[in-house]
């Protein structure tokens, strides 16, 4: 799947439309093959962002969770001290 396309659930802050919309319209790129589509197929990559974006923000207020809330910093931290150790820095 598509690296850019973050872990949305369970943090806190809890997650905004603007990030649930880039990760939407990351999943309609990867799967279109698109990066930015042509004029005649632009209306059914809107759509398909929109609809994504509406069901994945419909899953993760559905979703529950007794785990504690995960930071973003932290979580950033980390996966930066992971790409250093599996690319070097």
């Amino acid at each position: 799947m598509c690296r850019n396309i973050k872990t949305l659930f369970n943090f806190d802050p809890p997650v905004t439309d603007e990030e649930v919309r880039a990760a939407s319209l990351q999943f309609v790129r990867k799967i279109s093959g698109f990066n930015k589509p042509s004029k005649a197929n632009e209306g059914a990559f809107i759509a398909a962002i929109d609809e994504i974006a509406n069901v994945a923000a419909r899953l993760l207020r559905a979703l529950e969770t007794n785990a504690p809330s995960r930071n973003r910093d932290e979580e950033a931290a980390k996966a930066k001290a992971r790409a250093a150790e599996r690319f070097g820095t």
